[in-house]
């Protein structure tokens, strides 16, 4: 059983495909872009690709031409050739940011007539930071329902890292529907002891879980149906998102137990705005499962 809320943010639910662009009795599926920025972005792409998505499209965007070319993605999108020789920001936002803005006929040629774009990346270097704010202005102006997704450095980083990563966060909300902001400090306490490759790996696979639980949400059929209308109501101009995640075999009170503790998520839900709940369970769960997770869950959120 795993149940998961957002505050702001997550739901269940879609109407059953009847091909590749239109849902039940002929109504277009929205479409969905998954939009990776920078590295870690880029990064969170290919774990994306690897669990695989049903009913979305991903694109990659970068300055370093390298990286771009491992990347995993429908789409990429080297951006700044001419100042950056695809070499990369050098950990300056501002020259990723430059770099976006000679780019941002083609970030809207791509982002136009999209429903929904998540925008992943870390912030804190240099060709994430620049350029998630501009594909997110695009997308915003396209009338997408715009949702940021993104990781902030440690503390044990420069201090300049950090105030780079505030400020291109700050860009980021003004423009974005929601931002969901993830604290890669949390991995100190959740494995200490992990080569640094891995234990990043472990935050790309989270927020991996993350995008592909909100786009199946919307592009897959559910016993009770909530679509891509009642998760633009709850997290239209929603501001900052909170996700719990939690999985269980021995029952209701256990997986919310692990969602509210989960290590890497350390939210409080009682000032909540806005929740959408998504239970899924085996053959064997029952209605009354799921209502004792939705019961438990909305018991910690204030009228």
């Amino acid at each position: 059983m795993v149940a998961s809320l957002a505050q702001d943010a997550i739901g269940k639910g879609s109407t059953a495909l009847l091909d590749d662009d239109m849902g039940t009795f002929g109504v277009p599926n929205p479409r969905i872009l998954i939009v990776g920025c920078g590295g870690s972005g880029n990064n969170t792409l290919n774990r994306i690709t690897h669990l695989g998505v049903e009913g979305a499209i991903t694109v990659a965007i970068n300055t370093d031409k390298q990286h771009l070319d491992h990347t995993r993605a429908l789409q990429k999108l080297l951006v700044g050739k001419h100042i950056t020789r695809g070499l990369g920001a050098g950990g300056d936002p501002s020259t990723g940011r430059r770099c976006a803005e000679a780019g941002r006929e083609m970030i809207q040629r791509i982002v136009t007539g999209a429903d929904l774009v998540f925008i992943a990346s870390g912030l804190g270097g240099g060709s994430g930071t620049g350029i998630c704010p501009i594909v997110a202005d695009e997308a915003k102006k396209a009338g997408a329902l715009v949702v940021g997704i993104v990781t902030t450095p440690f503390h044990v980083e420069r201090r300049q890292r950090m105030n780079r990563a505030l400020e291109g966060l700050e860009s980021l909300r003004q423009v974005a529907d929601a931002v969901l902001v993830l604290d890669n400090n949390r991995l100190l306490h959740f494995v200490p002891n992990l080569p640094l490759d891995e234990a990043f790996s472990i935050m790309d696979q989270l927020v991996a879980e993350i995008v592909k639980g909100i786009v199946e949400t919307i592009t897959l059929p559910s016993l009770i149906n909530l679509d891509f209308a009642d998760v633009r109501a709850i997290m239209a101009n929603g501001g900052v998102t909170m996700m719990l995640y939690g999985e269980s075999d021995r029952g209701p009170e256990e997986v919310v137990h692990e969602a509210l503790n989960h290590p890497l998520l350390d939210v409080d839900i009682s000032g909540a705005t806005g929740v959408l709940i998504h239970v899924t369970g085996g053959k064997y769960m029952t209605l009354e499962n799921a209502s004792q997770v939705v019961d438990l869950m909305t018991a910690y959120v204030s009228d």
